[in-house]
């Protein structure tokens, strides 16, 4: 009698043996539908990535076969190569500033365009207009508006008894003026923070409000706790944009000097005096214009870890900064 309850509670062998079967084939299922993504990520990212840390470590110019050197690439980037501290410091200027500005600016349009009656389709694509236009067609547009002889920025400012200095063709005015660049072209950041500001529960606003909170301290205590995931978001791709800035810096410097001749002449690369010299310039000078392919993947490695680095630092500091709010 004990026996016959006992099998009658357990499932019987074949039943468990289809369900094993049924799960065996949703996992060949699924495996199916991702193996195209899963083929295409180790072709265009996981071969690329071990291929560049192999070559990292060798001495290639594209024609000869790749000859083992070890470290020295590293070695030389650290100790031997004066342009590479200049690269990377105007890469970390643009870190740091064009971070911090462009995740403001991006969510006080995002703000504006939240509080708005009416107008907001419009005033919202004007805004993301911007970011589609061609980085090189946006670049030299901007080199023209921040001419500083006949562009219409310093006649604007000539006018109102103000010098609008040199701008693009200036050491120290060239990078501020790259940010405005990349300020004008941020309307992607703002589209995303504004989704995340309208997404707010507007009962939190109304629970706030009732409990006396001003605008600021809604703004403070309510917005930005909840649309925290987003801005941190426009901060790593912020900060991924600005190590990778390239485009735009290369072509204003050639424009600026008066010329559309950039791969050709390596001297223009990185002016006025190295100021717009990024690192991925640099990296892209040595190994397309002098075929340092070996120290150029180096770089690239480089790269890839700090960014990575970056990466892995803000999104453990979102996660400990939501553990503690859920704690407390």
């Amino acid at each position: 009698m004990t026996s016959t309850l006992a099998e009658k509670a357990s499932p019987s062998a074949p039943a468990t043996a289809r369900a094993g079967a049924r799960r065996a084939k949703r996992r060949r299922t699924v495996l199916f539908f991702m193996a195209p993504a899963f083929i295409g990520f180790l072709i265009f990212f996981g071969y690329p990535l071990i291929a560049t840390v192999y070559y990292s470590f060798t001495r290639y110019d594209l024609i000869n076969p790749p000859e083992f050197i070890g470290f020295d690439n590293y070695i030389r980037m650290f100790t031997t190569e004066p342009l590479v501290g200049t690269a990377a410091y105007n890469t970390l200027w643009l870190v740091v500033v064009l971070t911090v500005c462009r995740v403001v600016f991006s969510l006080g349009i995002a703000s504006v365009i939240a509080r708005l009656k009416s107008g907001v389709g419009l005033v919202r694509t004007l805004c993301y207009l911007p970011t589609l236009a061609p980085p090189a067609a946006a670049t030299l547009a901007f080199v023209f508006v921040f001419n500083p002889e006949f562009g219409p920025v310093n006649r604007f400012l000539r006018l109102v008894g103000i010098d609008g200095g040199l701008w693009f063709n200036s050491p120290e005015m060239s990078k501020p003026a790259l940010t405005l660049l990349a300020l004008w072209g941020s309307g992607e950041l703002m589209i995303i923070i504004l989704a995340a500001l309208l997404d707010v529960p507007a009962e939190q606003y109304e629970a706030a409000e009732l409990d006396g909170a001003g605008p600021v301290r809604r703004f403070w205590h309510v917005t930005l706790p909840s649309i925290s995931p987003v801005l941190l978001f426009g901060v790593v791709n912020s900060i991924i944009y600005a190590l990778q800035f390239f485009t735009q810096a290369i072509v204003a410097s050639s424009a600026s000097a008066g010329t559309a001749d950039v791969a050709g002449n390596s001297k223009l690369i990185g002016a006025p005096q190295n100021s717009t010299l990024t690192y991925p310039i640099w990296l892209y000078v040595q190994g397309f214009r002098y075929f340092n392919m070996g120290y150029a993947a180096a770089m690239a490695v480089l790269l890839f870890i700090v960014s990575s680095g970056f990466t892995w630092i803000l999104v453990r500091q979102l996660r400990k900064s939501q553990h503690q709010e859920e704690g407390a």
